[in-house]
């Protein structure tokens, strides 16, 4: 219902990702390791200080294919609502960290934009 209203939330999209992570993974075994990373959310100043002291930082992306293709070590995907979302300075400089470590990283709209990253990324060719 949600999907028809145009009004699906950023977790809506991953969990719909998640889903079809899992059904793809007769092709290819390797999504059993796609993770997401829980990076965001409310929470109260003390919970906040106790995650930052565990590393909670500012910016990591929400997904992490952690399987290396072509010349990258692994995938990072920031995921968007499909229709809206944009991300934020910190998300755009872990990206561009994660890039320099030699990492692929996309930012994606709507969890159909990131299967097709998965994809194209599980398709590279060994360099």
């Amino acid at each position: 219902m949600a999907e028809l209203q145009g009004d699906i939330s950023e977790a809506e999209e991953q969990c719909m990702l998640f889903q079809w992570a899992k059904a793809m993974t007769a092709v290819h075994p390797e999504l059993k390791l796609m993770y997401h990373i829980p990076n965001e959310g409310k929470r109260s100043k003390v919970t906040g200080a106790i995650m930052k002291s565990m590393g909670l930082k500012p910016g990591v992306p929400d997904i992490c294919l952690p399987v290396p293709r072509g010349r990258y070590h692994g995938l990072y995907i920031e995921l968007k609502r499909a229709d809206g979302g944009k991300a934020t300075k910190n998300q755009v400089e872990f990206l561009t960290e994660l890039d320099k470590q030699g990492y692929a990283v996309t930012l994606c709209h709507g969890w159909k934009a990131a299967s097709e990253e998965i994809k194209v990324y599980l398709n590279l060719k060994e360099q």
